[in-house]
This record gives structure tokens, C-alpha cells and sequence, in this order.
């Protein structure tokens, strides 16, 4: 039990620090920031907080990556590659 519950504390850990990481790219007066968990935190166009366009992408993307998910589980996963 004490080994489950250390690797939990680990695994949050590594959730905290990859959600701190957040990559920019700005062009052309659009500005988008990604958490390293793939969230977007933030678009912005011309300086304007673009909060619709951010929630409709993030629902998109956890929808596709838990449809990803699935079908994996339904092809055995990857435990087989390594």
C-alpha cells in the first residue's frame, strides 16, 4: 500500500510540474500559450482574450484524446511495444 501511495505523490508531482510548463507562439498578432498537458491557457488576437475559442479547443482536444484512449484499450494498448 505505502508503494502505491508513493508513486501517486510521484505522479501528481509530474503532473504539476509538466501543467507549469507552457509554451508561446506568437505571429501575425495572435498569441497562444499551451500548458505542457496540452491545454490552451491562453489566445489572444490583437491583445483581445479569446475565452470561447480557448474552452471550445480544450473540450476538442480532451474529446480526442479520450477517443484516442479508447481505441488504444480496444487494440491491447502499448504495453506490447516495450
Amino acid at each position: 500500500m505505502f508503494d502505491k501511495a508513493k508513486m501517486l505523490q510521484k505522479a501528481l508531482k509530474i503532473k504539476k510540474v509538466i501543467e507549469a510548463e507552457v509554451s508561446v507562439e506568437e505571429e501575425n498578432g495572435i498569441r497562444v500559450e499551451i500548458r505542457g498537458d496540452q491545454k490552451i491557457k491562453n489566445i489572444q488576437i490583437d491583445g483581445v482574450e479569446q475565452k470561447k475559442l480557448i474552452d471550445v479547443i480544450n473540450k476538442a482536444m480532451k474529446k480526442s484524446q479520450k477517443l484516442v484512449a479508447r481505441k488504444m484499450q480496444e487494440m491491447g494498448g502499448i504495453g506490447d511495444l516495450f
